[in-house]
């Protein structure tokens, strides 16, 4: 067997840098572990990301660090299409029916995910600057996964509208919430630098940019594919768009998913005509989402877990309590489906791109540089992404097909429970 095995690496090795070669590995696998994830009933976004982390830096090795760097643009397309995905579900009628009753679960279910991590991780020791910011980083969610399951499973009705609602605007709440956590956090530890007024007023600024170049994005979209008939000219200026809105925005620091959300949102409500291109961009998907997610996996590590200690299980528990029991909380307090209120919280543990945004802006802040637990935070928080990306798709699965959102009447649910 050794020159065999000899052999393997040594080929390995010889296309080890090979970006191409990486590429094709992800993709490969991705497709092979989506098909053993369909047969253990498993979405498919849940084989991909164990096919990257397999191939990944952290067990194999096939696509490297710097192979996994130089596909930095991958994640941009992937989130770009996911976020006007999101962004097209927000019609104003529909808004106008359901806006409300999509604010405050969100609010309830983000300030909840706050105040347990923040609690438990304070009465198991943690500082409470530490306590707090990681509590605010605990209440992002991703919508990536969402979405990807939503459309393999194509799910439809109140509980993916509701669940698409959440998940958009949790990343504009929690991205506030962070801001004014990080002023409080940064006169406990006495290196406020700036000044409370400018910690606050970031998040807000960031949010407003965001919501201004998405719209215009939107709206120029809109006037250039209006009497288009020709499908591949509608995606070549949709993806260029796409490109575009996110290269800005990263380029200046505002939020990419926000922007294309927005873009999403001024597309299908400046006419009906424009939610055809949601058709047409779904044979782009699948591919895309496979690099995406095998991507995704290849960054995981799976030494964070041993790394986090007490406080990454603590955070995590905490995380998940809740976040399922404010999404209940929140239900309930608008009367929502008995559906919506037993599994919409299963589908919010998926934490990602936003999370790692935020941990990486406290560790470029000044004030909080010389924190001597920064780098356990930064391990906490890697942990809880690798488990929650494995983890979080079957759950949000579950949660699709229990609630009846898959076509399929949910167990014990009512058809007033399984509307559109």
């Amino acid at each position: 067997m050794s020159p065999v095995i000899d052999a393997i690496i040594s080929f390995r090795n010889l296309l080890h840098g090979n970006l191409i070669f990486g590429v094709g590995a992800l993709l490969l696998a991705g497709f092979i572990g989506g098909k053993l994830a369909s047969r253990l009933r498993l979405p498919a976004i849940s084989g991909y990301v164990v096919a990257g982390l397999v191939l990944g830096p952290s067990i194999l090795n096939v696509v490297p660090d710097h192979v996994v760097e130089s596909l930095a643009p991958v994640p941009h397309i992937a989130l770009g299409l996911i976020a006007i995905t999101i962004g097209s579900e927000f019609r104003i009628a529909k808004l106008k029916q359901t806006g409300r009753s999509i604010l405050i679960i969100t609010a309830v279910q983000l300030l909840s995910a706050f105040a347990a991590v923040s609690v438990a991780l304070a009465l198991f020791g943690a500082p409470l600057p530490m306590a707090l910011l990681l509590g605010a980083i605990a209440s992002a969610t991703a919508p990536a996964a969402t979405v990807a399951i939503a459309s393999e499973l194509r799910a439809r009705g109140h509980m993916v509208s509701t669940l698409f609602g959440v998940v958009a605007l949790d990343d504009a709440f929690c991205i506030t919430l962070f801001g004014f956590v990080m002023a409080i956090a940064a006169t406990m530890v006495g290196t406020m630098t700036g000044g409370p007024a400018a910690m606050l007023l970031h998040p807000i600024r960031e949010i407003a940019v965001s919501v201004g170049i998405g719209l215009a994005a939107g709206y120029i979209v809109h006037r250039l594919v209006l009497n288009r008939k020709r499908n591949n000219e509608i995606i070549v200026i949709v993806l260029g768009f796409v490109l575009l809105t996110s290269g800005v925005t990263v380029s200046i620091h505002v939020s990419p998913l926000i922007a294309n959300m927005m873009m999403g949102f001024t597309l299908v409500n400046l006419s009906g005509k424009n939610s055809r291109i949601m058709r047409i961009l779904e044979p782009l998907t699948p591919p895309i989402y496979a690099a995406f997610f095998a991507l995704a996996g290849t960054e995981l590590d799976i030494r964070t877990l041993a790394a986090s200690g007490l406080l990454g299980v603590v955070y995590l528990a905490a995380r998940a309590l809740g976040k399922y029991g404010g999404a209940a909380l929140g239900a309930t307090l608008v009367r929502d489906t008995p559906a919506t209120r037993k599994y919409l919280g299963l589908a919010l543990l998926p934490q990602a791109g936003v999370a790692i945004g935020l941990i990486l802006v406290l560790q470029d802040t000044r004030a909080f540089m010389g924190l001597p637990y920064m780098h356990q935070m930064v391990n906490i928080v890697l942990a809880s992404i690798l488990v929650n990306e494995v983890i979080g798709p079957p759950l949000t699965k579950l949660a699709l097909e229990r609630s009846g959102a898959t076509r399929r009447r949910a167990p014990g649910a009512t058809a007033t429970e399984v509307r559109s």
